[in-house]
């Protein structure tokens, strides 16, 4: 029997989080665990809570979403956020993932596909909106004035680390590529090792950055 995928919600939008809340609860699969109107209360709760995944809004009228993910990802690192907002902005993207979001998504998404992000997200995907996705891979073209750290990475380990920002699962990548999971697994330690990093979220940030 599978196990529930436990959700919590963090946005100050009352009826927008209900609804989230509610389709969550009656999707199969699912369970939503709590929900949060300001990055304070998220803050005191969520650590001794443990939800597999947190949808995070990034304007919360206190402390933004931006900064809750910075705090709340040390006390829980097995826990994945999406964020979940209306900003497009490139900025803004990049300070989330570089936060420790998982995900970024734009709050017009329709229930099914929100309900099939955060099962992605739980899996080991990283769910970007379309619009967002554009932006993302965009950026990842390679520059003239790259620092000397992404510009280490071969021609391949770029790939690797475009299906990531892609928000592709490492099974995708390897589909992709033509070799195993074990392969991928190989390209990301060394990715990681050549940026100085040691997650999956602050290797994409800090290349995006260049």
């Amino acid at each position: 029997m599978n196990k529930l995928i436990k959700v919590a919600i963090v946005d100050d939008e009352v009826d927008l989080r209900e609804n989230i809340a509610g389709y969550v609860d009656a999707a199969k699969g699912f369970r939503c665990l709590s929900v949060y109107g300001s990055a304070e209360e998220a803050l005191t709760h969520l650590p001794k809570e443990k939800p597999d995944v947190v949808l995070m809004d990034i304007n919360l009228g206190g402390m933004s979403g931006i900064e809750c993910v910075r705090q709340l990802k040390p006390q829980m690192p097995a826990t994945q956020v999406v964020m979940l907002t209306v900003f497009e902005d490139t900025e803004k993207i990049f300070s989330a993932l570089a936060a420790g979001a998982s995900g970024y998504l734009l709050k017009r998404l329709a229930p099914a596909k929100l309900l099939e992000a955060i099962r992605e997200v739980h899996e080991g995907g990283s769910p970007m909106s379309a619009p967002i996705a554009r932006k993302v891979v965009q950026s990842l073209q390679p520059s003239a004035s790259a620092g000397d750290e992404t510009t280490a990475l071969s021609p391949r380990e770029r790939e690797v680390l475009g299906g990531l920002a892609e928000g592709q699962a490492y099974k995708q990548i390897a589909d992709k590529l033509g070799v195993s999971i074990h392969t991928v697994r190989n390209y990301i330690r060394r990715i990681y090792e050549k940026l100085h990093v040691c997650s999956r979220t602050e290797a994409v940030a800090k290349y995006l950055r260049h």
